[in-house]
Order: structure tokens, then sequence, then C-alpha cells
């Protein structure tokens, strides 16, 4: 059931930089809540969460084809987890 929660981790020079701060971003399906990605986390990754924040994505607009039909593209979630101070996920590891 965790991996129908949790869709994948978000690796951006953001995320990266929160990482190192105890925060690790994922995208989640937009039917979870707060409660549900907080338990998928604890159960994935065997850590301690303290706060999960959300933010979902509005749906874009763009163009594409030759004659530029307009597509709106599906609105996306993230979650942002808080961890318990000196753990961390390895998806994350930032050591090479």
């Amino acid at each position: 059931m965790n991996q129908d929660i949790i869709i994948s981790p978000i690796i951006s020079e953001k995320s990266m930089l929160d990482a190192a701060k105890g925060k690790f971003t994922f995208r989640v399906t937009r039917r979870a809540d707060k409660l549900v990605i907080k338990k998928a986390v604890e159960e994935t990754f065997k850590v301690n969460v303290l706060s999960v924040a959300t933010v979902t994505t509005k749906g874009r607009l763009s163009r594409t084809g030759t004659r530029r039909v307009e597509v709106t593209k599906q609105p996306k979630k993230k979650a942002i987890v808080t961890l318990k101070a000196g753990q961390k996920i390895a998806l994350f590891d930032t050591a090479t």
C-alpha cells in the first residue's frame, strides 16, 4: 500500500539542500492526506516523522502539436517530510 502513496522522491537542488537539514521531499498521490503520508514514510524507510507539509500544484496549460492544441497537464502533489534529528533517508544521501 505504501507504494501507492509515495510515487517518487524529488531530487533537485533545493530538495538536496533541505535533505541536509532533515527535510525530505516526495511526490505523492493527490488523494493522500498528511496522516497517510506520515504512516507510509515511517513504514517504508523505518524513520520517525515529526511533521508533514503538503503542496498541490495546479495543472498548467500546454500547447502541443502542429495545430497548437491546448492540453491541460495533471495537477501534482508533493510532501515535505521532517524527520527526527539524526535520522535520514538513504535515497537522499549526498556523500560521494
